[in-house]
């Protein structure tokens, strides 16, 4: 058995055409769909990048215990388990967070990996004395960088060095794929992981694809906005949209390039292939930009996946509606090449799903490490938050204490206390460290994009009548039942105490 799982980060859901989108162009992710099936329930669990990856490698959910931060010790990891069973496990990306402080232990769970250097602000490209007049008249105020750790400057430096279109990165990272394949596609018993850091911000696409979808703005290159609320005009939401759009449609072609080469070599026949992203994004809808400040909306949970597996060919084009998330891509991957999950993994192996749908469970847990605790049954969406977010109590427990691009800090540190295993630990102890905090008292968030969370209320939404959830409603009933099947869930996930406190939940 052969897999290939593609990874894009930030690909909206509803800008695929295969989901009903039709102001983006990406007629290969709709030919996919059309011979592989293709969840129309989807859910993310733990957000956002390496939280996501650490959920896609270990098959359960981390946000409750921690942010931002390596594989631990005592995780079981997807590629490590492949391996073990026999797999040759490779990851192409480029994806830099994997070579930061806060991701460092998940490139080397693999075989082998191949890096591909210079997206957003990884430290590729040296320039002591850059132009800095030069960029300030280039891009729009919007992205000057704000302070030493604004990794913006960074950013326009690396675009320096992408110039034509086989310099930026996801031709080079799909290139760096088909080289593998090229190799090793006679091969059996191998695992490719293929990632792409786009669609993911800055929206910087060659301009074949940003001339198919014009707009009126006449200023400096506006293509990356600050997780904060909307504070553009219309013309500059329209021009960020369109640069977003590009990207995705780039995004469409190379993986269309992959299409054609599975068609080539016959390889439909044995080889399995993953699409998926690890979550989606704001583009000013309820009047924000990105993700992590503020509540997860649809458009930032509810994601895209699709799954051709050669013994399930004859399903082609079907549609399954049981509820998913990303923990069920572990479990999922391994049965696969014929592997079972350790006792650890409370995500679900969807092959059973994929020959028919039903259901397979009742609901699904999702969020940020501080932020709310959110959870669907498919049909409505609760988002559940502390009372005062500047008080509620919180803790990190890891045995890496690593945050995005740093090591924690000393006088976080000098805190901590070791405190009893969890069963998923393996009878390892944990750092048990207090939460850094903002200026406001608020767990700080993601690093580089401000910290703290606003619209924090807790609010219900019903999907089958207000998808786009801007109408809370207020039912008691279906609260309770959501507040129960969270609180089950918690304790499945085996939730630290302080977890039920903040919520206002008993353990």
């Amino acid at each position: 058995m052969r897999t290939i799982f593609v990874l894009f980060d930030s690909l909206v859901r509803g800008a695929l055409e295969c989901y009903g989108g039709n102001s983006v162009s990406t007629p290969n992710f709709k030919r996919f769909s059309e011979r592989a099936v293709t969840f129309d329930t989807h859910y993310v669990g733990s957000l956002p990048c390496m939280p996501a990856r650490r959920d896609l490698h270990t098959g359960r959910v981390n946000f409750l215990h921690r942010s931002w931060g390596p594989l631990e010790p005592f995780d079981q990891s997807l590629p490590d388990l492949l391996q073990q069973g026999g797999v040759y496990t490779h990851l192409v990306s480029d994806h830099y967070h994997y070579w930061e402080d806060g991701g460092a232990t998940y490139h080397n769970r693999y075989s082998s990996w191949e890096f591909i250097r210079g997206q957003e602000w990884d430290r590729w490209k040296a320039m002591v004395q850059p132009p800095l007049e030069r960029f300030r008249s280039m891009y729009h105020a919007l992205q000057q960088p704000q302070g030493a750790q604004d990794g913006r400057l960074q950013a326009m430096v690396n675009r320096e060095f992408m110039r034509e279109e086989a310099e930026y990165c996801c031709p080079r990272t799909f290139a760096a794929g088909f080289e593998f394949l090229d190799r090793n596609r006679e091969a059996d018993n191998w695992f490719l992981h293929l990632e792409c850091f786009d669609p993911h911000e800055p929206f910087h696409a060659p301009a074949r694809f940003r001339e198919r979808y014009p707009t009126g703005y006449k200023g400096p290159i506006l293509d990356w906005p600050r997780y904060q609320r909307n504070a553009q005009d219309a013309e500059e939401v329209a021009e960020l949209r369109a640069n977003y759009a590009a990207l995705a449609s780039m995004c469409d072609e190379y993986f269309g390039k992959l299409l054609d080469y599975m068609d080539r070599h016959d390889l439909w026949k044995d080889t399995a292939l993953v699409l998926a992203t690890d979550h989606g994004l704001l583009l000013a809808e309820h009047d924000w930009w990105g993700k992590n400040r503020m509540p997860f909306y649809n458009e930032i949970a509810h994601i895209p996946l699709i799954i051709h597996h050669p013994a399930y060919h004859h399903l082609a084009g079907q549609r399954r509606q049981a509820l998913t998330q990303t923990t069920d891509l572990m479990p999922t991957l391994l049965a696969f090449h014929g592997l079972k999950p350790p006792l650890t993994v409370a995500g679900h192996n969807l092959l059973p799903l994929i020959e028919e749908d039903h259901t397979i469970r009742p609901a699904a847990l999702y969020g940020m490490f501080g932020a709310g605790t959110n959870i669907t049954d498919g049909r409505y969406t609760y988002f559940r938050y502390p009372e005062d977010m500047t008080r509620q109590m919180l803790w990190e427990y890891t045995l890496m204490p690593m945050h995005l691009k740093t090591l924690f800090p000393l006088d976080e540190l000098r805190r901590a206390e070791l405190v009893p295993p969890f069963g998923f630990t393996q009878g390892v102890p944990l750092l048990k460290v207090p939460a850094r905090r903002n200026v406001k008292g608020q767990p700080a968030g993601h690093q580089g994009q401000g910290g703290g969370y606003e619209d924090t209320t807790t609010v219900l939404f019903d999907l089958e009548t207000d998808y786009e959830q801007l109408n809370p409603i207020q039912d008691k009933a279906v609260e309770n039942k959501l507040l129960i099947q969270m609180r089950d869930l918690m304790r499945a996930n085996e939730a630290p105490a302080e977890a039920f406190t903040r919520l206002g939940l008993q353990t």
